[in-house]
């Protein structure tokens, strides 16, 4: 029989919708801020935003947006790293579970840590209705919500839900160019807007992504110039100069060099 998470000991949990279990994570990533290259002002951002949540001040639920492979789950990881000895602790939930949230809340309403509850690659395709219970905990119902819980979610939708040329027909600007949505549209934005910190990531230029390359060979004795056109060309490959890109670069790199 499995142990439920007990978070005195343990730092982070994956909620098991079918069993309706707390899983402990053992083996916790174990990347920090300063792994973490080219995305300094989200960073900033998230840690302030984090620190007055741990302090017991006014924080935000969070929306990190944007393109993929840029760093935003990898900031919530290293965000457990830093404080989770100052109470931080994180449970991870999927986007098909989002109605449990309200379970999960009462669960740990009480206990004396602070809870970031993660959702990665949160969005809703057309006809979903699971974000219903994403708003309820984001903004309480006839019951506030816990104190001690904010949710952090990743997407590459700044909306979460898909937006079509259509919906904008509902959209009527008046004479004074004061723009009023039309229900679907309106119900759409609504969501994101219950996120009170939004950062958004981009793709980086050339020298960005090679930043990142040589942040994972700092202790690389061959040819640079060598390094960095490999590298080029592997992004080349992918369509992609990411953060993600230069780590899988490196995977491959490394063992290449090593066989």
């Amino acid at each position: 029989m499995q142990q439920k998470a007990n978070f005195q000991n343990d730092y982070a949990a994956i909620w098991r919708a079918k069993k309706e279990f707390l899983k402990p994570v053992k083996y916790i990533d174990k990347i920090c801020f300063d792994d973490l290259i080219g995305i300094d002002r989200q960073k900033e951002q998230l840690i302030e935003n984090t620190e007055r949540f741990l302090d017991n001040l006014p924080a935000n639920n969070v929306l990190l947006w944007g393109a993929r492979g840029t760093g935003k789950s990898s900031l919530i990881k290293a965000l457990l790293n830093t404080y989770a000895a100052k109470g931080l602790r994180v449970i991870e939930i999927d986007r098909e579970d989002l109605d449990d949230l309200i379970d999960i809340s009462d669960e740990i309403r009480d206990l004396p840590f602070k809870f970031i509850v993660f959702c990665d690659d949160l969005s809703f395709e057309e006809g979903e209705k699971g974000y219903k219970g994403l708003k309820r905990i984001l903004e309480g119902s006839i019951e506030s919500p816990p104190e001690n819980v904010k949710i952090y979610a990743t997407s590459n939708r700044r909306h979460l839900v898909p937006e079509y040329q259509n919906e904008n027909q509902g959209v009527n600007v008046s004479h004074r160019g004061e723009i009023h949505y039309g229900d679907s549209v309106e119900e759409k934005i609504s969501l994101s807007d219950r996120f009170g910190l939004w950062l958004s990531f981009y793709h980086g230029n050339q020298q960005a992504y090679l930043d990142v390359v040589e942040s994972y060979f700092k202790d690389y004795e061959g040819d640079r110039e060598l390094l960095r056109a490999e590298a080029l060309s592997f992004a080349q490959t992918r369509a992609s100069k990411s953060g993600r890109t230069a780590k899988q670069f490196y995977n491959s790199y490394f063992q290449k060099k090593t066989e």
